[in-house]
């Protein structure tokens, strides 16, 4: 654990209080890079299709990830220095502990449709967590699901982009990846998303977010004279 990251152990042990302990992860800061930050802990059963998470950072390397191949969606998802969050889903109780212990970070607003309560952790080093629960625990939403199937963990990896409707025609038309929503539809602090599960090298799937940033109104000052 490298001095810089000495604290985040600690805050994020809390995610270990399952009893399906048996996955590690690690996030890595950026998916251009060899770079791997050190932030490693036990999450949860095991990610979707049974594999091993810790083989996701390969996923996203330049020359593996066949995304970044194209020049139009590579820029659309910022490349070469994406924006890119892991996103983990928890019971309800450890969401709690895991917020109280960082200093009860502002929860994101979320549609009222949506099974999802959320915050974000940021780290040294541009290591992003999303940290999810359910709304109705045992309930049908996708957050419930989840932890219901596989117990705490990643349950996603988030792209920041500029245009997601865009980037979701390239990997319809280029890639033969299709969205799990039929259109982009409002995520959380009036972003705009869509779902796509994508292959691992491995033999799973993952699921990638693509979510777009609204725009941020300008304002207009006038100076007294």
């Amino acid at each position: 654990m490298r001095p810089e990251l000495k604290d985040a152990p600690a805050k994020l042990l809390l995610l270990a209080s399952s009893r399906y302990n048996s996955l590690r992860i690690h996030v890595q800061s950026s998916c251009f890079s060899d770079h791997r930050a050190s932030v490693s802990r036990p999450l949860g059963k095991k990610s979707r299709g049974g594999h091993d998470l810790s083989r996701w950072p390969h996923f996203c390397r330049r020359g593996r990830f066949l995304w970044w191949k194209d020049a139009e969606l590579a820029g659309l998802l910022l490349g070469p220095s994406p924006v890119v969050t892991v996103g983990l889903a928890v019971e309800r109780a450890t969401f709690g502990r895991i917020r109280v212990a960082n200093g009860t970070p502002r929860l994101a607003e979320v549609p009222a449709e949506q099974d999802a309560e959320e915050f974000e952790l940021h780290f040294p080093d541009g290591v992003l967590l999303d940290v999810l629960t359910t709304r109705e625990p045992g309930g049908s939403g996708a957050i419930a699901r989840y932890l219901a199937k596989f117990g705490e963990g990643a349950q996603q990896v988030e792209f920041r982009c500029e245009n997601v409707d865009r980037a979701t025609e390239i990997l319809k038309e280029k890639f033969n990846v299709k969205p799990v929503c039929p259109a982009t539809r409002p995520g959380a602090d009036g972003t705009r998303v869509n779902f796509f599960l994508v292959p691992t090298p491995a033999g799973g799937k993952v699921l990638i977010e693509l979510y777009e940033v609204p725009a941020v109104p300008q304002t207009l000052t006038t100076t007294a004279r």
